[in-house]
């Protein structure tokens, strides 16, 4: 729980670049709704039993007991007197959610092996202990992935799903008493060790900079949840992943310091609703370091100012650790804030349950028109591999549409595959497809798209460890043609009517409808803040939307003319008034996250820059996109009719006689809803 006057320190440091927007304490509200929320989170499972945590930390003193005999054995095999070997260690830590403190049952467990510099992480790391992983009767499932961004091996230790990377140190022996929070660690290193390091500093670094723990905690649990039933969950999708969640959450909590989880979950909504992106997310300012590595840093590196949700680490080096998100779901992700700023607002009013908050969105049902992406292999370890390449250049596919369409056709990636029960070798990816909404309708147009699927097509050809039987399709498929594996049991639910704006707007505060509405967990019905609470709360959320505006507010082209140019293309630049206090912070990092916000681009400006940077950006990167225009409504109106024909595409690997034959053409012929049912809306 929250403690009264918490002031936002931890051992006498401020916590975050800008004052808090308030320091306010719970109220007897805050802490009901807190015990209805943990409730709500036990219920659904989110906590692992005692019985599996002490199997966990039993599985890590495991694997820790192997690295140390492998180490040993690698060091022998180098040659090394027997004094070194007995001396040579390795030592394991852990991040991710299982550092954090969010993981639930049946998680897998981040941790990272670091080993001294005698040990080769190919030779050695996935060569020599995989090996002696294989030999381990205990050790099932291994899959090695050397060739990733971030080189990994997964397997299950005792039932324990883990995923081990591994960091090669400058140092002929590991301390026990290692700390890898010291940039000194990073020394000589080479780019897979900074970066397998990095999820260790960040997770670290973000316990130490949020003021109470188990706040953060229980929020972040809360908002992982909300994120996977909303479908918004998953990074390779160009989503949010846990890092970015926690991040998140952690800012949140750094603004609102006294908070229960109850109101951090609010204001998370609240925040996040009227956040400029793309104006940078961070928990402190960014530190240049002495090493000379590459940080995050619009002025410089030319791509980074084509992020359009940047969520930098707290750890040197501070990185986006959000790059993959594109313009359609950073247009889902928002609509996904706002509702969820409209469902907390009518809990308050109402004294509403949690349960409408998670309630699991209807891709499915939210779209008239989809891609389906059907890929096949000849067995298991195949599939495994293909799966995970696959899975990794949807977002490219999604890049390229918004490109190619000039940003009128808005893809949603569903975030996770489907497998077909009745061939384990075969899982379908599903895309939505809408048109932008506000196109007018004698604008509507057809779109092929035929080359972007072939370009897609070719850059998934491309995997180097490709083999016979691996094949991919990508169809356009209409609502009801969806395959009925996709829905649970294998049958496609009835459409229940859906409820107007008014009726999911309207509060009703009896008590019948409270406890109606949550019938999978036990709420206790009470009555809402009385008219003291009320007007109390009421001015405090006049002072903190008042502090928030400022946080927030864009700045006009003759404040921005002169400063240091932060994300966003040559000239648009920002000040640091907003939040400060009127002190001037000197770095770039400072201003801003002290600004959040004030990225400095109007409307007018923003349509400018996509026609005036995008041929130079199309050369620079393939996977490219430009800065957000602006954000569509939502993703359940405005559905697009696409009357054309089915598109497949060839498997890899196809004859020439067969590449030779002339392709079916996609077009998407847009007609607005208005038009198509009579109305004039």
């Amino acid at each position: 729980m929250g403690s009264q006057g918490f002031n936002n320190q931890k051992n006498g440091q401020r916590l975050g670049i800008t004052e808090p927007i308030s320091l306010g304490g719970p109220t007897e509200f805050d802490v009901i709704k807190t015990k209805e929320l943990e409730q709500f989170l036990a219920e659904a499972g989110l906590y692992e039993s005692h019985e599996e945590a002490i199997r966990r930390e039993e599985v890590l003193g495991r694997l820790d007991q192997i690295v140390k005999v492998w180490v040993k054995k690698v060091s022998r095999a180098r040659g090394l007197n027997e004094q070194l070997v007995q001396e040579a260690n390795a030592k394991i830590f852990t991040f991710g959610s299982y550092r954090l403190g969010v993981h639930g049952p049946g998680a897998d467990i981040d941790t990272l092996c670091v080993g001294p510099r005698h040990a080769d992480r190919d030779e050695d790391f996935f060569g020599e202990l995989k090996r002696m992983l294989l030999e381990m009767p205990d050790v099932t499932e291994l899959h090695p992935v050397p060739d990733a961004h971030v080189p990994v091996m997964r397997f299950k230790l005792n039932g324990v799903s883990i995923d081990l990377l591994y960091a090669r140190l400058s140092l002929w022996v590991i301390p026990d008493d290692l700390d890898i929070s010291q940039d000194s660690i990073l020394q000589n290193a080479d780019d897979k060790t900074v970066r397998s390091l990095n999820g260790c500093r960040v997770t670290d670094q973000i316990l130490s900079l949020v003021p109470n723990i188990q706040n953060f905690r229980t929020t972040l649990r809360c908002m992982r949840f909300w994120a996977k039933r909303r479908g918004v969950y998953s990074n390779v999708a160009g989503f949010l992943g846990g890092i970015n969640w926690a991040l998140l959450v952690a800012r949140i909590c750094q603004l609102y310091p006294n908070a229960l989880p109850n109101m951090l979950v609010s204001r998370f909504f609240r925040v996040y609703t009227q956040w400029r992106w793309p104006n940078p997310v961070m928990l402190c300012a960014i530190e240049e370091g002495s090493l000379g590595l590459q940080i995050w840093d619009p002025r410089k590196n030319p791509k980074d100012k084509y992020h359009l949700m940047p969520i930098i680490t707290p750890a040197y080096p501070s990185m986006n650790s959000s790059y993959n998100v594109s313009s359609s779901t950073l247009r889902i992700m928002t609509e996904e804030f706002k509702r969820g700023h409209e469902v907390c607002e009518a809990m308050v009013l109402n004294n509403g349950s949690w349960l409408e908050l998670f309630e699991p969105h209807r891709f499915f049902e939210a779209y008239k028109n989809y891609l389906q992406i059907d890929i096949v292999a000849v067995c298991d370890e195949d599939m495994m591999n293909w799966k995970g390449w696959v899975e990794s250049r949807i977002r490219y596919l999604v890049f390229k549409i918004e490109r190619d369409t000039f940003k009128l056709l808005l893809c949603h990636p569903h975030p996770g595959d489907f497998p077909d029960k009745l061939n384990p070798c075969h899982c379908s990816y599903f895309l939505g497809l809408q048109r932008k909404e506000g196109v007018p309708v004698n604008e509507a147009k057809k779109f092929d798209i035929r080359a972007t699927v072939e370009e897609f097509k070719g850059n998934v050809g491309s995997y180097i460890s490709w083999k016979p039987g691996m094949g991919i399709s990508v169809t356009h498929i209409k609502r009801r043609d969806i395959p009925a594996f996709v829905f649970p049991g294998g049958v496609r639910p009835a459409r229940p009517a859906r409820p107007s704006v008014e009726e999911r707007q309207a509060p009703d505060t009896s008590a019948a409808s409270s406890v109606d509405a949550a019938t999978s967990v036990d709420v206790n019905v009470v009555d809402g803040p009385g008219d003291d609470d009320t007007r109390k709360r009421k001015r405090e959320e006049e002072d903190e939307l008042t502090k928030l505006t400022e946080l927030t507010k864009l700045s006009t082209p003759e404040q921005l003319r002169n400063d240091v140019p932060t994300v966003g293309p040559e000239g648009i630049n920002v000040n640091d008034q907003a939040g400060t206090s009127g002190v001037k912070n000197e770095s770039l990092d400072q201003k801003s996250e002290d600004i959040s916000g004030q990225l400095g681009q109007q409307v007018e400006e923003l349509e400018e820059l996509d026609d005036s940077f995008q041929n130079k950006y199309l050369k620079e990167n393939d996977m490219e996109h430009s800065t957000v225009k602006e954000v569509a409504s939502s993703v359940n109106e405005s559905l697009e009719e696409l009357e054309a024909p089915e598109l497949v595409v060839p498997l890899p690997r196809a004859t020439h006689a067969a590449a030779a034959q002339k392709k079916p053409i996609m077009r998407f012929n847009f007609t607005s809803l208005a038009k198509a049912t009579g109305n004039s809306s």
